[in-house]
């Protein structure tokens, strides 16, 4: 079954960096997509940046120039690296997991990212 576990939230203040680390596991095959969702009570959970294999990336344009997706194949992990954090991206940061393209989406438990002075 796979697995997938995030790391790297915490508090921090606006203008300040935070990496997120997310590691898949579970299956031998290396997963086509990785990347993060995020999501605050009330509203749905929302695209942040994501990574394939076919090394295409697709990210959200509030965050364009801000944050910055990568991936260590042999370490089957993805970062999600984050620069000048705005108050507004507090939320409860998600790692999505798809081993095949149109396959079933794995979630990790959620990282919460705060951004306050």
């Amino acid at each position: 079954q796979v697995q997938v576990v995030e790391s790297g939230g915490g508090l921090v203040q606006p203008g300040g960096s935070l990496r997120l680390s997310c590691t898949s596991s579970g299956t031998d095959i290396l997963p086509f997509r990785m990347g993060w969702y995020r999501q605050v009570p009330g509203k749905e959970r929302e695209l942040v940046a994501t990574h394939t294999l076919r090394n295409t990336t697709n990210l959200a344009g509030y965050v364009e120039g801000r944050f910055f997706i990568s991936r260590d194949k042999d370490k089957n992990t993805a970062y999600l690296q984050m620069t000048r954090l705005k108050p507004e991206d507090t939320a409860v940061y998600y790692c999505l997991v798809n081993i095949f393209n149109g396959g079933t989406s794995f979630w990790g438990q959620g990282t919460q990212v705060s951004v306050s002075s």
